[in-house]
């Protein structure tokens, strides 16, 4: 199911838009994932942006919030607000969270002085993500942030997909990437995002970099690809405190 909302508030709405507040029930965002958006986002040329993962909306206002003041927007929000086994174990009521995705995003609309055209996609993501290709999008989007399920097989169809609809010199972010489901002793590796996300950028390293971020200390490496130039790549080495919660934004550089 698609839904599109297209919204810019005037003087007087932004200002009733910014009086009344979102709800975020969820600090996931604001405890990891700010701190480094809030380096890398207002770097960003990005107008198009693809969102997998949205429930409450924390991350979809963060970036409507912070590029809308800048320019006109779209981005599209991929979730079925089903819930993840760590959702249901927990009793949340997923109809909730839906609820709180659509205020907290329409009041974020409200908020810009520039029109933001809002699309929801509800669904599964790799239904959503073939429909978008299916939609000559590929090559469409400035950034994908892929944070929906955090099982290996999906994060990995997540990002093959999602980095066929960016474009060349878009960023592509992946959160949490050393989550895991359960105890640190029963760990499974195909409950974590890690092994998708390592596979995905081992196959693809001839056509992206990583970029630094601050959660993290970096090697620097060089690698030369068959065409001859050097590219800089920058590995990740988590910071002990960042374990959970570390971050990897991937940059395409050639199709």
């Amino acid at each position: 199911m698609k839904e599109t909302v297209v919204g810019q508030g005037t003087e007087q709405v932004v200002e009733a838009a910014q009086a009344e507040q979102a709800v975020f029930t969820a600090s996931w965002f604001d405890c990891g994932a700010r701190a480094v958006w809030d380096q890398l986002v207002p770097q960003l040329d990005a107008r198009r942006m693809l969102e997998i993962g949205s429930y409450e909306g924390a991350s979809a206002c963060y970036l409507i919030r912070t590029l809308g003041r800048k320019a006109p927007l779209e981005i599209h929000c991929i979730d079925n607000w089903l819930g993840s086994a760590e959702h249901q174990a927990a009793g949340c009521d997923m109809r909730l969270i839906e609820a709180r995705f659509h205020r907290n995003s329409r009041l974020a609309i409200e908020s810009c002085p520039y029109p933001v055209e809002l699309v929801v996609h509800k669904g599964y993501s790799d239904h959503c993500l073939a429909a978008l290709l299916d939609e000559m999008k590929k090559g469409y989007f400035d950034f994908v942030y892929i944070d929906g399920s955090h099982r290996a097989p999906d994060v990995l169809s997540d990002a093959v997909l999602g980095f066929h609809l960016l474009r060349p010199r878009g960023v592509m972010v992946f959160d949490d990437y050393l989550w895991h489901e359960g105890t640190a002793d029963s760990k499974d590796p195909l409950l974590c995002p890690k092994m998708a996300i390592d596979a995905f950028i081992n196959c693809n390293f001839r056509k992206l970099r990583i970029i630094s971020a601050p959660s993290a200390r970096f090697i620097c490496k060089r690698y030369r690809t068959e065409a001859g130039p050097v590219i800089p790549v920058v590995c990740a080495i988590p910071d002990p405190g960042q374990l959970r919660r570390a971050r990897i934004a991937a940059c395409p550089i050639t199709r």
